[in-house]
């Protein structure tokens, strides 16, 4: 056997309603009171901060909390996130949110805790230095998987991104809580569910790092993703749907976070730095041109996959069958399928295949090396 690393988060509970009692449960966990608590705006408009709250106080933490995390947030974000907490002398971090608000939360821990590091110097893999404050994460979307990814993601610029990559951004405690997730529009739990099922496939048909743990979670991501999408989009309230997709989210984070991605991400990426389109819908518009490029070298993955979400066998081939299975999964979703729709503009398509191409550490996992020009060839297929 190969030899191969694995790491990831070195506690997850799952419990419906269990966001009402996180007071209890990082009470008993963590001597630290002085708590940075990380979300946005809408969380707190919505009503689901209140009870965290209220429950966090109840078992003696004083909290700060910081509301202003955005999508795709930048550099600013995070440093008002950290300056706020520093005057407040917070020694826990709490994130609850999106991937933004858990990529900021992951952030600002390791920020508040290092020894004069600034954010520029951790960008890339393996450069944060030193210890991080404690860390809980409570995912309110399935799909990121970032509660149990060691990655960051910042935008850096007009249309870049940066990301750090590091095992200090693993999380102490992750709380699934599909409860939170209720409230998500049909179109946003298309588009992150469709995000998560990207992180499996990828993961499993990457080139690099790929190993049997991460081929484990990723098939079981996938089985409960492809069994449950259509019915969480359908009746947002039903539970076991939710549940089943929020732990898929999570179990397909944890195989790319070992198993990285690859070009569906690379060329989604370009799309939220000019178009700010959310990252989950990014991937859904090019994971189908996506498939079919990497069918050449994918196809054997492929059809172990088909036979993991229980494809028809109606193609001359499984691999056909777990395209097109992918494909009317996505129709069937509700999620917009083109980049037209999304408003992305044809004579651009030039400018996001030359930004793409900047992925390299995405696109060196690809299962099939893509040139300059197959970008702008996937962008026209997605259009």
């Amino acid at each position: 056997m190969q030899a191969f690393d694995f790491q990831t988060v070195p506690a997850i509970q799952l419990e419906w309603s269990g966001a009402g009692r996180i007071g209890e449960r990082l009470a008993s966990r963590f001597p630290q009171r002085k708590l940075l608590l990380v979300t946005d705006a809408g969380l707190v408009k919505a009503g689901l901060i209140e009870p965290v709250l209220g429950n966090l106080q109840d078992n003696g933490f004083s909290v700060t909390i910081f509301d202003a995390v955005v999508a795709d947030p930048p550099e600013g974000v995070l440093q008002a996130c950290v300056d706020s907490a520093r005057q407040k002398s917070a020694d826990i971090v709490l994130g609850l949110g999106g991937g933004s608000s858990l990529d900021v939360a992951k952030l600002a821990a390791v920020l508040l805790d290092s020894a004069g590091q600034s954010l520029s110097d951790m960008y890339g893999i393996g450069k944060v230095e030193g210890a991080r404050l404690p860390l809980a994460l409570v995912p309110t979307t399935a799909g990121t998987g970032s509660e149990v990814t060691n990655i960051a993601i910042i935008t850096t610029g007009e249309a870049t991104k940066m990301g750090v990559v590091s095992p200090q951004l693993y999380a102490d405690y992750v709380l699934l809580d599909a409860e939170l997730t209720v409230g998500l529009p049909p179109i946003h739990t298309a588009a992150t569910g469709i995000d998560a099922m990207v992180h499996a496939v990828e993961a499993y048909t990457g080139r690099l790092r790929k190993n049997p743990l991460s081929d484990a979670l990723a098939r079981e991501a996938l089985r409960l993703l492809a069994a449950n999408l259509v019915q969480a989009c359908r009746d947002g309230s039903d539970r076991a749907a939710r549940e089943g997709m929020l732990l898929g989210a999570t179990l397909a984070g944890q195989a790319f976070s070992n198993a990285p991605v690859a070009a569906v991400h690379a060329l989604a990426y370009p799309l939220g730095g000019h178009y700010h389109i959310p990252h989950g819908l990014s991937n859904a518009l090019m994971l189908g041109p996506v498939l079919r490029f990497n069918a050449k070298a994918a196809a054997p993955l492929y059809a172990e996959l088909a036979d993991v979400i229980g494809a028809p066998a109606q193609a001359p081939n499984r691999a056909q069958d777990f395209v097109d299975a992918m494909q009317a999964l996505m129709d069937e979703s509700g999620a917009p399928r083109r980049l037209r729709d999304a408003g992305v503009e044809e004579e651009r398509l030039p400018l996001l295949a030359s930004d793409a191409m900047k992925q390299t550490r995405l696109l060196m996992n690809n299962p099939v090396a893509i040139t300059e020009a197959d970008a702008l060839r996937l962008y026209r297929e997605a259009f």
